[in-house]
């Protein structure tokens, strides 16, 4: 091990330690979650992009595990492990190393193993509250390290949801939509094949499968599809139920039976997916857009305006706060507020801290229900980095 490695090695150490004891002081109980983890859980959760990055491996009794791409999955599998209730408040920080395929080539800037220093949140009833408070612990832990050159940008992934119910869109189209939206780079070209009816690829399922289910029977539906699996001799492999397969294929038909999408409702979505600024006054170009729609409603610009003045009385200085709608994260189970805080030094592709509300994801990791959930993570290489004042 070189000097320099040595070096870096105990900067890391003691940068941890300095985060850590803002998060426990603030009353989050420090846990540090198992680094291999079953692989279902989060190849199921985590979208398509990170998928691809995990890596996955079989033991030897036969079991499908990975190496955590993240820790906020393994934390609420802890917190279920604690709390017959998982409505249970509860609140956890936590720091290890998470282990992510760079297919770019690793460097020092995305290694394929690093390190998070993190918070998780979980049963605040207060949502936009535990939000502000979440954003507001991560730059003070960030700047108790001695860099407070940060901005943060936010997006909100429930507003998108908000536009998309003001511009009167059907539930299957939402749905196509949201589950488009988690892809960033490639949401605008879909949203182009969406103006024309585009599908997505269904021409290996046959049409007399697809006519035979339906959502208002699906014991007759499920049945179907058996009968298909068995004459196809496919099996049911790994989590993937008869019951979802059905609703896939439920969703695929669907979807054929749907017209393109609505003309005024891709203008709507256009202009709201260009909304990029100061988030002061980003709140007022979203507003307008969501007036002008069929079914305009204020209530996600009264969560907007309330998260802000939540976040400048924890002391946040928003004028160094963007807001992009476009902005969705890469990770598939956010569900509302998103945000990332950047050192101009890295660029906006290596933030430094990351994170949102993830109200769905404790029922994919074992919960019956939704459990309201909020958490972030600082990338500690990334923050050392900064520190430096240089690239690494």
């Amino acid at each position: 091990m070189t000097a320099e490695t040595t070096r870096s090695l105990e900067a890391l150490a003691s940068q941890a330690q300095t985060v850590m004891s803002v998060f426990t002081k603030a009353g989050y109980d420090a846990v540090a979650p198992a680094i291999i983890q079953p692989a279902d859980v989060f190849l199921d959760v985590i979208g398509e992009s990170l998928r691809a990055r995990t890596y996955v491996f079989t033991d030897q009794d036969g079991a499908e595990l990975c190496l955590r791409p993240d820790i906020t999955v393994p934390t609420c599998r802890l917190h279920l492990e604690r709390h017959a209730d998982p409505m249970t408040p509860a609140r956890y920080c936590y720091n290890g190393p998470a282990f992510r395929f760079q297919p770019q080539g690793a460097d020092a800037r995305h290694p394929r193993e690093f390190r998070q220093t993190g918070i998780e949140r979980f049963g605040d009833k207060s949502r936009e509250v535990a939000e502000a408070e979440t954003v507001a612990i991560i730059i003070k832990a960030i700047e108790k390290t001695g860099f407070r050159s940060w901005t943060l940008r936010l997006g909100d992934l429930g507003l998108f949801s908000s536009v998309l119910d003001a511009a009167g869109i059907s539930p299957n189209w939402k749905k196509r939509l949201d589950d488009a939206f988690l892809r960033p780079l490639s949401f605008r070209d879909a949203l182009k094949g969406f103006a024309t009816g585009v599908r997505p690829a269904s021409s290996n399922i046959p049409a007399e499968v697809l006519s035979s289910v339906r959502r208002d029977d699906m014991e007759a539906s499920e049945a179907a599809v058996a009968v298909y699996l068995e004459e196809e001799a496919i099996e049911l492999i790994g989590t993937r139920t008869l019951a979802d397969i059905t609703g896939h294929l439920i969703d695929i038909a669907e979807d054929r039976n749907e017209e393109p999408l609505d003309g005024r409702a891709i203008e709507l979505i256009e202009r709201y997916i260009s909304v990029s600024g100061p988030a002061i006054t980003a709140g007022e170009k979203i507003s307008a857009l969501i007036k002008s729609a069929p079914n305009g409603s204020g209530y996600a610009l009264e969560t907007y305006d309330r998260r802000l003045a939540l976040l400048a009385n924890a002391g946040i200085d928003l004028d160094r706060v963007t807001f992009s709608a476009e902005f969705g994260r890469t990770l598939a189970y956010y569900t509302g507020l998103v945000f990332e805080v950047n050192a101009a030094a890295l660029g906006m592709k290596s933030p430094i801290a990351g994170g949102g509300r993830y109200d769905g994801l404790m029922r994919a990791a074992g919960s019956e229900m939704d459990i309201p959930a909020v958490g972030a993570a600082i990338h500690s290489e990334r923050l050392l980095a900064a520190l430096a004042g240089k690239a690494p």
